[in-house]
């Protein structure tokens, strides 16, 4: 690699440890990027770059080792049947959940929910499809025909609620919309239907999108919502 670049790599990679930059280095060097192109969001628990891909790109969300609420994601993960034997070990409990968003989206994308193809992950790091150059997030754009978005956003919902699951941070942040397409994000916190605090989720998931839905005068209701999608 040109020292030149060796120099741009580490001013772009000022907010990771040496652990992280070694397993980014390793997933260029396993073909599945070529280097990276620049940030998207700097956030609290994880940081997400556009990377290049020969002609193409992809993205790479990174989740933080040292400035994140491992406590959080531990309240979210204890009760998911796949991840019981995990100890509270702070980086244990990372890779966990880089790994979780790994499958959740996998199962999204089998339940024929709008989400990024996940291409790998490795620890702290997942390799993902990049939606749009990159697609903008739903509140900063308005969909062109509200009706319709809402429509596709509660089947996925209802399909995903249908499977176990609920999403547990929905809201018009974690959706990006491309092409009135309404792309569901930000899948490490979705939960099983089993978690004690999962009817708790799901009610907090349905108001976000009632809110916002809502200034558009739908005719909805947060009743009719929860219908539909367990439903009854």
């Amino acid at each position: 690699m040109p020292k030149r670049y060796k120099e741009e790599f580490k001013t772009m990679h000022n907010v990771f440890d040496q652990f992280t930059d070694r397993n980014i280095f390793k997933l260029i060097s396993e073909g599945h990027f070529d280097g990276l192109i620049g940030p998207i969001n700097l956030g609290k628990e994880s940081n997400t770059f556009v990377a290049k891909k020969g002609d193409e790109k992809v993205l790479l969300k990174i989740y933080r080792l040292q400035n994140c609420d491992f406590n959080r994601m531990y309240d979210y993960i204890k009760y998911d049947p796949r991840y019981q034997h995990l100890k509270k070990r702070r980086r244990e409990i990372i890779f966990a959940w880089c790994q979780r968003e790994f499958r959740n989206l996998l199962k999204a994308r089998e339940l024929g929910i709008a989400v990024p193809k996940p291409i790998t992950f490795k620890f702290n790091i997942l390799v993902m499809e990049l939606i749009g150059d990159p697609a903008p997030k739903l509140k900063d754009m308005p969909p062109s025909n509200p009706q319709e978005c809402y429509e596709k956003i509660l089947l996925s919902m209802k399909k995903l609620y249908k499977s176990g699951l609920v999403h547990s941070d929905l809201s018009p942040f974690n959706i990006l919309m491309e092409n009135d397409i309404p792309y569901i994000i930000d899948w490490s916190q979705c939960t099983s239907k089993e978690n004690p605090l999962a009817k708790e989720y799901l009610k907090r998931d349905i108001k976000n999108i009632y809110h916002y839905f809502n200034k558009f005068n739908l005719s909805i209701t947060l009743e009719q919502m929860e219908k539909k999608i367990k439903g009854k």
